[in-house]
Formats: structure tokens, C-alpha cells, sequence
């Protein structure tokens, strides 16, 4: 029987060791999960071990092929860039070695569902859905295609939940922030608001979420403000991996490229179509992700277009 390709994670990194031991305890549990798979995982910045540790390691446990699966909920810069730049560089360390890549995890049905179990658990028992509005917050990118999947998700999650409203606001890089998020839901009349993070783990990001929730909620008594949790490493999220696994193995990719920057000339963006791709690293002292650099989207790289 042939030996089914291996699983290689990418995550984004992050400063926070909690969630950066999230993600371990993540691949770690895929593992356990699929003892038939090696499995392993790594991350692109700022948090131990690098995706090209991850990929040593399963060389040197024997593996010869490997799918690789972004741990992200949407595609931008590092999914589209990034990561398909670190693996042709890892191609050139370890020659005979092959790979397939994945699509990012965002908005499916089965993290819909979890989001919905987060809303439930932060908001007040009393509360009618039908008077509460939400506010999604996504991590934030230079990549308007990566920010528009935000408000698809929050869209999706509206749809047939009976929310008065699902708002939606970004923690950085993009507008709105979180602070005026919260002031055009009070604008359109709300007065219970959930603030849920579109995040997979916990990490300085979501933390700020909450922070910022909280100040804003404390200069706001008219309005009744709840945070939500991360996604967290629930079943659905660990099926998910290997739908997007599978879908990997077989080549059935669906990358999202009708609006991605890199192939086509969106107002403002002109200048990103058909840049080459750079593998980088940022590394700063705020947490923030500053992008003064181009992600690369020649496809060259193993999107399947």
C-alpha cells in the first residue's frame, strides 16, 4: 500500500508563548489523532519552531511527500506568499522531495458553527438574538481580497442565525478598528453588542480585541458590551485540517484568486499584479505586523490555478 503524503502545518506566528504553544498542542493532537500520517508543523515568523524545522523533521523521519496546510483563516499575504516561498526554498534543501499546498481554512460552515457556540456562551442568557449585534474582528491586512473575507464571514454568520446585525471591524492594518466598529454599531441603534474575534488561537492580537472592547464598553454604560472567545482547537477545526489535507492530496484546489491583487488591478493596488514573491520575516516589538515590504504573487509557486 502506498504510504499516504505527510501533513505539514503552517502557522503565522506569533509573540504570544501561550498561542504559539496553542498551535503545538494543535499539531500535536493531529498527530495523535492520525497516527497513520506523520505529521508536523512550524510557523513563518516570530514564534518557534520555523516551517523549515518542520519540514527537516519530516525528512528525517523518511517522508518523501507532504501536503501542507495554511493554519489561517484567510488568504492573505503569508497564505499567498509567504508560505509557497518558504517551501520552494525548502524544494531546493532537500532535493526529491515533493509537495502540495492547501487553502486557508475560512469561512466554513464547520467554524460558522463554532462561532455561533462562541456568541452563545459570552452573550447574557436574557438577551434576544434578534437585539444583539455582533462584531467580527479580523486580524487585519494591506490585502484588500484577505479583508473582504472577513466580511464574508460575517455575512455567513448573519445568515439565517436571526442576529439583529453581524458589523465588522479589524485589530490592525486595516480600517475600521475596533473602537469605531463598536461606534457604528451603536450608530445603527444597538444596545447589546458581542465582540467575537476571528481568530483561530489566543495571542497579543485577540488580547487586544478585548482590551479594546473593554475601554470602549467602559466609556459606554448605555450599551450593553460582551467579548467573545477564539475559535480555539475545537473537533470542527481539526476535521477542517483534514478536509483541507485531503482536498491537498487530491489536487481538488480551490484558491481564491478572482480578486486577489497579485493577478488583477484593483483600484489602488495596481502596482501588486504579477509581483515576484519573496520569502520574509518581520519581526517587531508591538505585536503589530508592519508591511512595508511586497508579498509576491508571480504564481510560480503550487497554488493550483
Amino acid at each position: 500500500m502506498t504510504t499516504p503524503p505527510a501533513l505539514l502545518i503552517a502557522g503565522h506566528g506569533t509573540r504570544d508563548d501561550a498561542g504559539a504553544e496553542a498551535f503545538r498542542d494543535f499539531v500535536r493532537e493531529l498527530g495523535r489523532r492520525h497516527p497513520e500520517l506523520p505529521v508536523a508543523g512550524g510557523f513563518i515568523e516570530l514564534s518557534p519552531p520555523p516551517l523549515g524545522e518542520a519540514v527537516a523533521e519530516l525528512v528525517e523521519r523518511g517522508v518523501r511527500r507532504f501536503a501542507a496546510v495554511p493554519l489561517m483563516l484567510v488568504s492573505a499575504g503569508h497564505a499567498k506568499g509567504d508560505i509557497p516561498a518558504a517551501l520552494a526554498r525548502e524544494k531546493e534543501r532537500h532535493p526529491g522531495i515533493s509537495y502540495t499546498y492547501g487553502r486557508p481554512l475560512g469561512p466554513h460552515p464547520a467554524l460558522l458553527s463554532v462561532l455561533e457556540r462562541r456568541l452563545a456562551e459570552a452573550v447574557d442568557p436574557s438577551w434576544d438574538p434578534s437585539e444583539v449585534t455582533v462584531l467580527l474582528v479580523g486580524r487585519g491586512s494591506t490585502d484588500p481580497d484577505a479583508n473582504a473575507e472577513v466580511f464574508k464571514a460575517a455575512r455567513l454568520l448573519w445568515e439565517g442565525r436571526g442576529y439583529a446585525a453581524v458589523e465588522t471591524a479589524f485589530v490592525s492594518l486595516a480600517a475600521p478598528d475596533v473602537p469605531s466598529g463598536l461606534d457604528r454599531c451603536a450608530r445603527l441603534g444597538a444596545r447589546r453588542v458581542v465582540v467575537l474575534p476571528y481568530f483561530l488561537f489566543t495571542g497579543i492580537l485577540p488580547d487586544r480585541v478585548r482590551r479594546q472592547t473593554d475601554e470602549w464598553a467602559a466609556a459606554h454604560p448605555e450599551t450593553g458590551v460582551r467579548s467573545a472567545d477564539v475559535i480555539g482547537p475545537e473537533p470542527e477545526l481539526l476535521d477542517l485540517v483534514m478536509e483541507r489535507y485531503a482536498e491537498a492530496v487530491k489536487g481538488d484546489l480551490r484558491m481564491n484568486c478572482d480578486s486577489c491583487v497579485y493577478r488583477i488591478a484593483l483600484p489602488g493596488f495596481e502596482d501588486k499584479v504579477g509581483l515576484p514573491q519573496q520569502p520574509h520575516f518581520h519581526p517587531d516589538d508591538d505585536g503589530h505586523h508592519h508591511h512595508g515590504h511586497h508579498h509576491g504573487h508571480g504564481h510560480t509557486h503550487s497554488h493550483a490555478h
